[in-house]
């Protein structure tokens, strides 16, 4: 029986396997008196995608008019992150012959690589009519829709990916995505469960599956996919926010924002878990300390509740009045007519003129009698 393929979708490299292999062989020795061989320092062997790209470049001398030379130094090129210079190989191999559908498909993925994806649609098109099918290109057009959010036409290509490779790891990842951008919380966990099922190893699948359950306050199932992803990958930031977040929702803060500093110790582009301290620091009147956190989450998303509203209170509390009307400005932008914040730039801006800021107060009126007036008489 040959082994099932597993589709691999997302890596963690480790350098783990170098050195237990160098233990295994020097465990094979068969005597003391033996001399040892030198071991040759592995920063001096040359290897991987790039010097295979390399090796090509003597064949593409001499047979110059070899469309299929030019695709593989393209793949090399590929594997090797070298995206620029393996789009220029599939264009030249597409000029001596544009009948191989996988020379659309490579260019499809370099395109993808560079963030492309109306240019990489175009191109996965073009290698399926050249007669270019398998579930590397299902995948590939799935998850450009899924990129461009387009969620029903991104699950009409995972599923053929699916019908191609059932037991593809990538396409249920991808679609429990989808799903959650349709806001289909129980396929998406259904689909995340089932990548997960056939490759329990991928850090980011369990990241979204305890992110997709935070979000849906429910931070029991979210737990044990939180600690299982933190087994494989302990420096992977998302898993960090991911396990600080079900300490939040469980009423435990102090776990919660050690674990968040932990992440954004990992990854400094995490910027809900930047939110999250903020809003602990901003809780305790720690103005100043939350202030650079509220920053860096604002640059990356102004959807997050109160955020901007904190950072001027906070600029406010520090004194920092020119900053506090700048961010008051901002909120009367996204919030026309809103009287508070409308208020707040007027109190900024006369503050900044030298102009009185406080309603002068109305003096006190003695209350007046009531008047006593007698009913006329009805003659009656």
């Amino acid at each position: 029986m040959k082994p099932r393929r597993r589709t691999t979708f997302l890596r963690v490299t480790s350098s783990v396997g170098v050195w237990l292999l160098a233990l295994l062989l020097a465990g094979c020795s068969s005597g003391a008196s033996e001399v040892p061989e030198l071991m040759v320092p592995l920063s001096t062997v040359q290897s991987g995608p790039a010097i295979q790209a390399e090796e090509l470049n003597g064949a593409i001398a001499r047979q110059p008019r070899n469309a299929s030379l030019y695709a593989h130094r393209a793949e090399f090129r590929l594997a090797a992150g070298q995206v620029e210079a393996a789009l220029r190989d599939l264009n030249q191999a597409l000029e001596l012959d544009d009948a191989p559908g996988e020379f659309y498909y490579l260019k499809a993925r370099a395109l993808r690589a560079q963030g492309q994806l109306a240019g990489t649609l175009a191109a996965a098109a073009e290698a399926s009519r050249h007669g270019y099918a398998s579930p590397a290109l299902s995948l590939l057009v799935g998850e450009a829709h899924l990129a461009a959010r387009h969620y029903s036409d991104a699950l009409d290509h995972l599923d053929r990916a699916l019908r191609q490779e059932p037991a593809n790891a990538g396409a249920l990842f991808y679609k429990g995505l989808a799903y959650s951008g349709l806001r289909d919380t129980a396929q998406a966990l259904a689909m995340l469960q089932a990548s997960v099922r056939l490759d329990p190893r991928q850090p980011e699948s369990l990241h979204q599956l305890a992110f997709l359950a935070n979000a849906n306050h429910q931070p029991l199932l979210a737990a044990p996919y939180a600690a299982r992803g933190l087994r494989l990958a302990p420096t992977y930031g998302p898993l960090h926010y991911d396990y600080g977040r079900q300490f939040d929702l469980l009423g435990l803060p102090d776990s919660a924002q050690r674990h968040f500093q932990r992440a954004l110790r990992y990854d400094t582009t995490l910027y809900r878990a930047d939110y999250r301290v903020a809003l602990a620091l901003f809780r305790q009147r720690q103005y100043q300390a939350a202030i650079p956190h509220l920053r860096r989450a604002l640059r990356r998303s102004v959807l997050l509740p109160n955020a901007r509203q904190m950072l001027a209170e906070s600029y406010e509390a520090q004194g920092q009045h020119d900053l506090a009307l700048v961010e008051y400005q901002r909120l009367v932008q996204e919030n026309p007519g809103n009287r508070h914040w409308t208020y707040k730039v007027w109190k900024g801006r006369a503050r900044a003129q030298g102009q009185p800021t406080e309603t002068p107060r109305r003096a006190a009126v003695e209350p007046v009698a009531p008047l006593n007036i007698s009913r006329p008489s009805s003659g009656l």
